[in-house]
């Protein structure tokens, strides 16, 4: 949980932790975000407090999008994949009932701000 109040939100908030691959260094590079459960997969913004550049992580998935999460006491492999079409949609009145600061982040910035699913996939077997 991240306690939102500190930027105007409505308290604590549940929290992931994403673990991306740096795509100039290589390096595991962790980001702390709000997100939502959906369908089996996690949803978070490409936000960035409506900055007009996307942040750092997103840009990392963008050029890898095998992602690590930690979700309370949960490690998930994930893939990430940007939403699109009538899911944008959706998945954009939901996290803005979910978090209302969304939509003002979006009146700060002429980007439109990305919505990121992190699917989950399967370990491998081992044999």
């Amino acid at each position: 949980m991240w306690d939102a109040t500190i930027s105007g939100g409505p308290g604590p908030t549940p929290s992931l932790l994403l673990q991306s691959v740096g795509r100039k260094s290589g390096l595991p590079r962790l980001s702390p975000l709000i997100y939502q459960a959906v369908d089996g997969a996690y949803v978070v913004l490409a936000s960035k407090g409506g900055m007009d550049e996307h942040p750092i992580w997103y840009l990392n998935l963008l050029a890898n999008p095998n992602c690590h999460l930690q979700v309370s006491s949960k490690a998930v492999d994930a893939i990430a994949r940007t939403a699109e079409g009538e899911e944008r949609t959706a998945l954009w009145a939901r996290m803005c009932d979910f978090y209302p600061l969304y939509a003002e982040y979006q009146s700060r910035t002429s980007r439109t701000i990305p919505i990121v699913v992190l699917e989950p996939v399967s370990p491998t077997p081992r044999r």
